[in-house]
């Protein structure tokens, strides 16, 4: 009888609390957050990516983070889209109790500069205790503009259109 309570209390408690802490463990090792997204330029005006939609090369963004409380800037460090409209910035804190957002700075584009609006902004969460395994933080992506619509913009909107409907 005593041999099956150890076992008992082997398989019960201490195994998962080894298996908590090997896993407090890994997690806590310095890796860096990843910070992803892209940000695009919106050539029909709809403040969402569409069929038109194109990627900005050279965009700037920023990462904040700012106290929950004072709601003062405990971190901040800019990035720049590749050829791709991507971007990805290393963090190398947890900012358990801080809000993380990235925003919009600037386009490399003379005639897409107007940030959409409600997509100049994402927010990210960057800390370890959240139920995310992995390092990689994905943002939404973040949209500009064209100073004017396109001319097939309506087009576009009839197939979603057609698309949404049951008819």
């Amino acid at each position: 009888m005593g041999l099956k309570v150890q076992f008992l209390l082997l398989l019960c408690i201490i195994l998962p609390a080894m298996v908590s802490g090997i896993r407090f463990i890994r997690i806590n090792n310095n890796n860096p957050f990843s910070v992803k997204g892209r940000v695009y330029c919106d050539p029909c005006r709809f403040s969402f990516e569409s069929l038109a939609t194109t990627y900005i090369a050279g965009a700037e963004v920023i990462l904040q983070c700012k106290d929950r409380i004072t709601n003062d800037i405990v971190f901040s460090k800019q990035s720049q889209t590749d050829s791709s409209g991507a971007y990805t910035i290393n963090v190398d804190a947890d900012f358990e109790n801080q809000v993380c957002d990235v925003k919009l700075l600037s386009s490399s584009q003379d005639d897409c500069k107007e940030p959409a609006l409600g997509r100049d902004q994402s927010r990210v969460i960057l800390n370890r205790f959240n139920g995310i395994a992995t390092n990689d933080r994905f943002v939404n992506n973040l949209g500009f503009m064209k100073n004017e619509a396109l001319s097939g913009c309506a087009d576009i909107l009839r197939k979603y259109y057609k698309f949404g409907s049951k008819n």
